[in-house]
């Protein structure tokens, strides 16, 4: 509930501060007609709808399982990313359009204090913000808080070349539409790294390595007669992990004994990493004869 509620919270608060510093921003920059500040407006909208997703992922991770999705409703989270970014890579396509007919016909913008002084004022707010949610996602080892902090970072970063770009406005007449450039990739970058993220765990990730060797060391240290562990596999619903793991015992343990063993697992991973685990039980093959044959059980 605390990891829920956490989350929830850096969620609304980036809603309710990109919102309002989106309204702002779009007003100067359609006053100084600066096609660089409207497209950095929709870049942080962008963060806006970024948190959405946050929102909904811990929303969705929170509802429990039922019939129709046995593993939980954590793969909501990937489903509304890949929405979200497509409809970036839509914005960051025109406002790169945009920005390229402005070069072309050699469009300049004129920039006020007041735009100026509102983007100072954004660099500041969203470096806070990002600062927020990198705490927040360290706190709850959430790696979607994480995710949201660097999108912030980088509208942050953004918002400060815009300040740049606007304090050489007044000699450089192409800077606006350079500026309108490289927010658009900005735009871009953020699309791609939501896709690829999103695409990634909806077709199923291999664990990390991390995680990996910490699954491989509780089984070593919850069971000392498992004499090999093979077939790891992490198959992930948002914070859901459900693991599969084959275990091999001596041929001659008692089934009963066996049982016991794959329950021991069970329940030391799922104090460990959260993990609903299945384990299947494996005879160790006999050892080698003399002449390289295998001894059977038997003998």
């Amino acid at each position: 509930m605390r990891k829920q509620s956490l989350g929830l919270l850096e969620g609304w608060i980036s809603i309710v501060l990109n919102t309002a510093l989106f309204a702002v921003k779009y007003w100067v920059g359609v006053t100084a007609g600066s096609v660089s500040m409207i497209a950095d407006a929709w870049h942080t909208l962008s963060d806006t709808l970024t948190s959405v997703v946050v929102i909904i992922g811990f929303r969705a991770s929170a509802r429990p399982a039922d019939g129709e999705h046995p593993f939980g409703h954590g793969r909501a989270e990937a489903v509304s990313s890949i929405i979200i970014g497509t409809l970036l890579a839509v914005v960051g396509f025109e406002f790169g359009q945009n920005s390229i007919h402005r070069l072309i016909d050699h469009q300049a913008a004129s920039f006020s204090t007041l735009s100026i002084v509102v983007f100072l004022v954004s660099v500041a707010l969203k470096e806070a913000l990002a600062r927020f949610s990198f705490w927040a996602g360290r706190k709850i080892h959430s790696g979607a808080l994480m995710a949201d902090g660097w999108h912030h970072r980088s509208d942050a970063i953004a918002s400060a070349l815009i300040v740049a770009g606007a304090l050489a406005g007044g000699k450089l007449w192409w800077m606006d539409g350079v500026l309108g450039i490289g927010v658009s990739l900005l735009i871009f970058y953020a699309a791609f790294d939501i896709l690829k993220s999103s695409i990634s765990v909806s077709l199923g990730e291999a664990p990390d390595e991390a995680l990996d060797r910490r699954i491989r060391a509780v089984i070593r240290e919850t069971v000392t007669c498992a004499e090999d562990t093979h077939h790891l596999h992490v198959h992930r619903y948002g914070d859901h992990l459900e693991v599969t793991v084959h275990l091999r015992v001596p041929p001659a343990m008692p089934v009963a004994e066996a049982h016991a063993v794959a329950t021991r697992v069970e329940k030391a991973l799922r104090a460990a990493v959260g993990a609903e685990t299945t384990v299947h039980i494996e005879p160790c093959p006999p050892a080698a004869g003399p002449e390289g044959r295998r001894e059977s059980p038997g003998r």
